[in-house]
């Protein structure tokens, strides 16, 4: 079953919603200092860990190494012991060397586009999009498991995996709103439409919800 959508009034309900919450953590990493090159790092740590961990793993790491090339001149230890206690921490840290070392063999400029980033060791279109929207303010749809689940449980798409959302969510959704809709989502998901059980009864978008595959509310 597909929703009925009025976007302008959905983007504005839930940035309403949403006023006095804390962005996730690749958007506070930014806002600290503009610079791709942080929301990259910061973002490959956030695979798979809490928010609060991920900004401090990346300040300590951030504070000893800030650039490509000095993040380069770690050791693999030594990055994994900054950003201890991320999930899967050791595989991170020699994604992150490698990555920092690849961008400073390139001139030490993070890549603006969705190839030149996947190419980087794990990199995915998560990170990758996230990079270019928060860090370059280029267009594009970060989904993650937030906004692959409330895209499909709303009914705004009927996608079986992220990257089919993500393609969804394109043709759907005004270019306008795509940098904006992860950070909402994200935060929404956290708080309201959490992935069992979901807060219905504190819902703002309910009127654009068909709750696709929701059998028990709050």
């Amino acid at each position: 079953m597909k929703a009925k959508t009025d976007w302008k009034t959905i983007i504005s309900s839930l940035k309403k919603a949403l006023e006095k919450e804390v962005p996730p953590a690749a958007e506070q990493v930014m806002n600290q200092k503009p610079d791709p090159f942080r929301v990259l790092i910061s973002t490959m740590i956030s695979l798979r860990t809490k928010d609060d961990v991920t900004l401090a793993a990346s300040g300590r790491l951030f504070k000893a190494a800030d650039t490509p090339e000095k993040i380069a001149e770690l050791t693999e230890k030594v990055i994994a012991g900054f950003i201890y206690p991320a999930g899967f921490y050791a595989v991170k840290s020699k994604h992150i060397k490698t990555a920092a070392r690849l961008i400073a063999e390139r001139g030490g400029t993070v890549p603006d586009n969705i190839e030149e980033l996947l190419s980087l060791p794990g990199v995915g279109r998560k990170t990758a999009n996230l990079v270019l929207s928060v860090g370059f303010g280029i267009p594009a749809i970060c989904v993650d498991t937030h906004v692959h689940r409330i895209s499909n449980r709303t009914g705004w798409v009927a996608t079986r995996t992220p990257e089919e959302t993500e393609q969804a969510l394109m043709k759907a959704l005004p270019e306008r709103y795509w940098i904006v809709i992860n950070g909402m989502l994200v935060s929404y998901g956290q708080r309201i439409c959490t992935p069992l059980s979901p807060r219905c009864s504190l819902c703002v978008i309910t009127a654009f919800c068909v709750r696709a595959g929701v059998t028990r509310t709050r």
